[in-house]
């Protein structure tokens, strides 16, 4: 089910109701929460439920295990749990992707082999769900979270609003919630909707005009277009990847607040960064501190030597490259971005070792390394967008040498392009005041208000709604 649907339109007042008629009653509103998730992913293919609901018993039995046991039990049982969570991630996310790496790397040397290729369907929110179930796991391990009970833990790993492509939310900070008992009238009720409003423009109209109106065509043929339209194809697909998952988590957030639960923020402003490192601060939060805190840092982090670093560097962006698709051409994306945050360590470090002070940040300096930030940034998502080298390659190639007309960048799409730029630097108070205006209003000011934003997203969206990108990973 996804969110800007006639489907989910009903599906969460009926939900809303009835989770605030039972949160008195904390057994009933988990039991809801359960059911009501289930049905939600269960709505794409029923058949994955299963694998749901084995995931939630796998791993609860796993953390109630580790709980008493000594080591070396403890951590023979925490591998285990790692190992089931990502052999099944694996089977169903990369068992195709490495069986035609092996047989075409064996080809090359000559020998030929034919394993067996199943054709397997990607389970929609595997990832997020697998990526929770293991930091429960593990967190239990390092003693950071007590297991809980099962319908607790079921509730936070199949909580709808962050199942099918997150944020990534941790036990240690979903769980204490469902001690809580929250007042309705306390919750920031116009904080959620200035989200799902400004989650559902992003989506619904940003990023579907921008796919439309040139992303999808010129990646698709890139050499029967001009360098200009290349061009804007990629600066396009950075903000059209920006406005569909920063939509989509900014609906996410703003649903679960409805159903008084707090999520962590997601993105924050991430194409005003001025170094990768910033980059990284800002854009899917939730899956950066996952990186650092379960690979990055039990790789050894920075507590070693610096070549030992600038590895973890790259081996965890490597990984991070590859949990986002099974292809190489996503591994080449997270080795970007691996090899530019060990550059601005390794300077970091010569000029720590130089005895030299930070640069002054003067407005020039500024804008220089936002500009080299934002185009390194947009040069990886070249390859995170290109469903093959061939297309990548073309791409880069022609950005410098294909000149001529370019009918796609129209005054519209300048338009779009440097809107989304220009309100990654609005500032957050501004948002907030006017969030705050909006809540000052009479009940049905609000309410003709909220109604004509869904139907000005309503007119300038697209007929029918393309699945969110995320959903892929």
């Amino acid at each position: 089910m996804l969110f800007p649907t006639i489907q989910f339109a009903v599906f969460f007042p009926i939900v809303f109701i009835l989770s605030w008629l039972l949160r008195p009653y904390p057994t009933r509103w988990k039991v809801l929460m359960v059911i009501a998730s289930y049905i939600f992913y269960g709505w794409w293919a029923w058949n994955y439920t299963f694998l749901l609901g084995a995931s939630t018993i796998a791993n609860h039995l796993f953390a109630k295990a580790i709980l008493p046991a000594r080591e070396p039990v403890r951590k023979v049982l925490m591998f285990a749990a790692v190992a089931v969570n990502l052999g099944i991630l694996g089977y169903f996310k990369y068992y195709g992707f490495f069986a035609t790496s092996v047989v075409d790397g064996l080809g090359d040397l000559g020998i030929k082999v034919s394993p067996p290729l199943f054709e397997v369907i990607l389970p929609i929110g595997i990832s997020f769900f697998t990526f929770q179930a293991l930091s429960y796991v593990i967190d239990t391990y390092r003693g950071k979270v007590e297991p809980t009970s099962f319908l607790d833990f079921a509730t936070y790993l199949s909580f709808f609003p962050h199942l099918v492509a997150g944020p990534i939310v941790r036990a240690s900070e979903f769980l204490p919630q469902m001690k809580e008992r929250p007042d309705p009238r306390f919750i920031n009720g116009a904080y959620a909707i200035r989200l799902i409003v400004a989650g559902l423009f992003l989506k619904v109209v940003v990023s579907s005009y921008l796919a439309g109106a040139i992303v999808d065509e010129v990646f698709a043929a890139p050499a029967n277009h001009s360098s200009l339209e290349i061009l804007f194809a990629i600066y396009g697909y950075a903000f059209q990847i920006y406005a569909d998952f920063a939509g989509y988590t900014n609906i996410a957030i703003g649903i679960a607040l409805l159903l008084g639960v707090r999520f962590p923020p997601n993105f924050d402003s991430p194409y005003i960064a001025r170094s990768l490192q910033d980059f990284w601060r800002r854009w899917h939060m939730t899956l950066s501190r996952f990186l650092r805190d379960y690979l990055y840092i039990p790789l050894g982090g920075s507590r070693g030597s610096k070549a030992a670093t600038y590895r973890n560097l790259m081996l965890t962006m490597l990984i991070g490259g590859l949990w986002h698709g099974a292809a190489w051409t996503f591994v080449v994306w997270g080795g970007i971005h691996g090899t530019g945050l060990a550059i601005e360590h390794f300077r970091a470090d010569r000029r720590q070792a130089l005895g030299l002070s930070e640069p002054e940040a003067t407005t020039q300096r500024r804008v220089v390394e936002w500009l080299i930030t934002f185009n390194v940034v947009c040069l990886a998502w070249v390859f995170f967008r290109s469903p093959t080298f061939d297309i990548a390659f073309t791409m880069l190639q022609r950005l410098f040498t294909a000149w001529g007309p370019a009918p796609l960048v129209t005054p519209l799409l300048l338009l779009t392009i440097g809107a989304m730029l220009a309100s990654q630097f609005v500032p957050e108070d501004m948002m907030r005041r006017v969030q705050a205006t909006y809540s000052r209003m009479p009940v049905v000011a609000q309410g003709l208000t909220l109604a004509g934003c869904f139907f000005v997203i309503n007119a300038l969206g697209p007929v029918g709604v393309a699945p969110f990108i995320y959903f892929q990973f």
